[in-house]
């Protein structure tokens, strides 16, 4: 479950630059969540810690809830899925909440499944 909590991180990260290659505007460059899932993923990855792959779970939920708090306040979210950044916006929207979505789960599966130290 590690493995592919990993994995959810480096597909969100790789969403959030296809969201970028498509011209989605990000308040910073790079793309700040492309840095943190980035660092997420290599944190999981690397950590020895049993509970590590709570970060990538937290790292998927923190990007899912940002997903619904821009849809919310300015449309931006849904509006990258639903095509107004055209088709790299959607494709790179539904890669990054694939990838969110594979994390959260999987974090928690495997924080769940970790023998107790």
């Amino acid at each position: 479950m590690r493995r592919l909590t990993v994995a959810g991180l480096v597909v969100g990260a790789i969403g959030i630059a296809v969201l970028w290659a498509a011209g989605v505007e990000f308040p910073f460059y790079p793309p700040p969540g492309l840095l943190i899932l980035g660092a997420g993923a290599a944190f999981v990855a690397l950590a020895r810690w049993r509970r590590a792959p709570a970060v990538g779970a937290f790292l998927g939920l923190f990007v899912l809830a940002g997903f619904v708090l821009s849809s919310v306040v300015s449309g931006a979210g849904t509006g990258n899925l639903t095509g107004d950044a055209g088709a790299g916006g959607v494709v790179g929207s539904v890669v990054q909440l694939a990838g969110a979505g594979l994390a959260l789960v999987a974090g928690v599966l495997a924080v769940r499944r970790s023998p107790a130290s």
